[in-house]
């Protein structure tokens, strides 16, 4: 019961996504997501897509051998109409509805098996047959672009960076720093790099306002600044607690009364496919740790090589650090 109301309470959960509900929104805003049709399909997810892709296709075939049984019927083709042994039809050996459904198909398809043959006779036909073949190539097209984009999709890229499921606070270069670490899983670089938070508490404003998602951006750094990241193996970010820090006032025995949460956001361009995409995820107090340092997890091998030891990427190891951040700042 506890864990459920903590996943309640959050804003962001610790795999990115958003916890949110939309309630009360009016007609004319859902029928903007049908104008955006494109995106609303990419959301969907694949069962619902796949039902879609064949929906599209099993009644467009349908519509059309509809209109290809009016055409023999108006030509009298249709076996019932008992056409005559000279009889000349719009499209041989289309005489009833499963035979009209047969040559849509493989007309959209282009199939071709030849057994159903358009004549030159009924114009009708022929202006029918370019139609259906223009809106088959639309709707392949269609679809072929949505399951390429589904695939290809920036968040899928974001599953293989993964954020520490706790976040630590200790000293690092004579101040207390909060720490994150962060791993790509892919050789493939992401460029572009930009990490930052923020967090996220209810505030009462001096006019007695209460602003229950206020939002206090949190800077983080590496050892090499802070923007356009090498992120070639993973790193630890850390944000200094000084003054000007939401942390400065908390302490070791403070922090788990407090109510809060930090989102961490990454910022990055994959280099091999281009795509934009964002990593977050989520840290409350019960998953800050104080007085805890993360465990190296890089070493070189005899080789040259760098190796990382994903095995220990959650591990946290005890250090000495001050009980809060004025206590390591007073002299």
């Amino acid at each position: 019961m506890e864990e459920r109301r903590i996943h309640r309470n959050r804003l962001v959960t610790k795999d990115g996504h958003c916890n949110i509900e939309y309630g009360h929104v009016r007609y004319s805003n859902r029928f903007a997501y049908l104008l955006d049709l494109w995106t609303t399909i990419l959301e969907l997810r694949w069962s619902f897509v796949m039902f879609l892709f064949t929906a599209s296709f099993l009644f467009s075939w349908f519509i059309f051998s509809l209109t290809w049984y009016w055409i023999a019927y108006s030509n009298g083709d249709l076996w019932w109409q008992y056409p005559s042994a000279d009889h000349n039809p719009c499209v041989i050996n289309v005489y009833g509805l499963t035979t009209a459904f047969l040559y849509s198909l493989t007309t959209q398809m282009t199939i071709g098996y030849s057994i159903r043959v358009i004549t030159p006779l009924c114009p009708d036909a022929i202006t029918l047959l370019v139609i259906q073949t223009i809106i088959g190539t639309i709707i392949k097209s269609f679809w072929c672009g949505i399951i390429i984009s589904k695939f290809s999709l920036p968040k899928k890229r974001a599953k293989t960076i993964n954020f520490s499921e706790t976040a630590v606070i200790s000293p690092k270069d004579g101040a207390l720093c909060l720490q994150v670490r962060v791993a790509n899983l892919r050789k493939t670089l992401m460029v572009g790099s930009n990490i930052y938070g923020k967090l996220l508490r209810t505030t009462i404003t001096p006019e007695g306002e209460t602003i229950i998602m206020d939002q206090i951006k949190i800077d983080f750094l590496v050892d090499a600044g802070k923007d356009n990241l090498f992120f070639a193996c993973p790193l630890t970010l850390y944000h200094v607690i000084d003054k000007t820090s939401p942390f400065y006032e908390m302490a070791v025995d403070t922090l788990q009364q407090q109510e809060f949460e930090l989102v961490v956001f990454l910022d990055a361009t994959d280099e091999s496919t281009n795509f934009f995409c964002q990593v977050r995820t989520s840290y409350i107090p019960r998953e800050i740790m104080w007085g805890y340092d993360f465990f190296p997890i890089i070493t070189r091998s005899k080789d040259g090589t760098y190796c990382v030891d994903f095995s220990e990427f959650a591990r946290v190891v005890p250090v000495l650090t001050p009980h809060c951040a004025y206590c390591s700042n007073s002299p």
